[in-house]
């Protein structure tokens, strides 16, 4: 695998979806820590790492949860901490490249490969995997980094979008 082409994709480590935050998830803790991990050695072989954020749209009205300038829609201090230097990508639909700068940053990388990880399963990875924007890469899901509401939820994505791309575990894709 060509590293330096290829790019890890943080899909919205946020505050509001761990236990302190408006709508934790199931296993968060776990796939923080898997995120965190994959960040290292992704940092480590010399792949380029973004950070995806989700911001509600306020034009809409206050949302449950990611609204600006609250704790919850920050990106979780451990996922900073991991990827200091990573361009932080702000998104307000669950395709991370519908109306952002994502296709942009990914090709001043000079990015031809995806690994996707991030939250919500059922959501925002499959959105964003399944995008059209999508297509101009090779796609992957790092299936032990990602998570959404529950265990029955996440694996029934994950077996939907096993269909379109491939869900290795983040230690055979970042070996």
């Amino acid at each position: 695998m060509d590293y330096a082409t290829t790019a890890l994709i943080v899909i919205d480590l946020q505050n509001d979806y761990f236990a302190a935050g408006k709508y934790p998830l199931w296993n968060s803790a776990t796939v923080l820590d898997n995120c965190v991990a994959a960040i290292e050695r992704a940092t480590t072989l010399g792949m380029p790492v973004v950070l995806v954020q989700h911001v509600a749209d306020s034009s809409k009205g206050i949302s449950p949860f990611f609204n600006a300038g609250s704790e919850g829609v920050a990106i979780h201090p451990r996922i900073l901490a991991a990827a200091p230097q990573a361009p932080v990508v702000v998104k307000q639909a669950a395709d991370s490249f519908h109306q952002t700068a994502l296709q942009t940053t990914l090709d001043a990388l000079g990015s031809r490969k995806l690994l996707l990880c991030g939250m919500m399963t059922q959501n925002c990875v499959t959105h964003t995997a399944l995008s059209r924007a999508a297509d101009n890469y090779e796609v992957a899901v790092l299936a032990d980094c990602c998570t959404t509401v529950d265990q029955m939820l996440h694996a029934i994505a994950l077996n939907a979008l096993s269909i379109r791309v491939p869900l290795p575990r983040a230690a055979e894709a970042l070996a």
